[in-house]
């Protein structure tokens, strides 16, 4: 496993999982959301707060590729970067592993953008520094890489 911006460890909740015993596919964005938000409160980026000042936080795309399955009780990470795709556009790349073996589970590419009060994309300062200073571009390495 590479060096990721950030890690966060996570178990599989019995209700997550479908009639075969193995996670809900729908449930890995939540598990990808999750980590975007946790991610954001590491570098005091408010999501909330965020949104109170009319800022709005927004997928435009998900691109999900599903490796292996997990099931019920099972440990997995969710790893992220987070890299500016254009002057409006940035992109968390994540990928999750199961514990403790490390297996691939999942690799996805989220694009997002931020919209201002009046609904027009604007990324707000302190996500404009970030995507300038602390994420820069490792995730087009990984996504190569795998």
């Amino acid at each position: 496993m590479k060096d990721y911006a950030f890690i966060l460890p996570m178990s599989v909740r019995d209700y997550e999982c479908d009639m075969q015993g193995i996670v809900n596919n729908s449930v890995y964005q939540n598990y990808l959301e999750h980590a975007r938000h946790e991610f954001l409160k590491s570098v005091d980026i408010d999501f909330g707060a965020m949104a109170l000042d009319g800022v709005n936080l927004v997928v435009v795309r998900a691109e999900l590729d599903y490796r292996f399955p997990l099931r019920g009780g099972e440990r997995f990470v969710v790893a992220l970067d987070m890299v500016r795709e254009s002057r409006l556009k940035f992109a968390f790349y994540q990928d999750i592993f199961r514990e403790p073996d490390k297996k691939l589970i999942l690799n996805g590419k989220i694009t997002g953008t931020a919209l201002n009060a009046r609904g027009r994309p604007e990324i707000p300062g302190e996500l404009d520094r970030l995507l300038d200073h602390s994420c820069s571009g490792a995730g087009e390495q990984v996504r190569r890489k795998t």
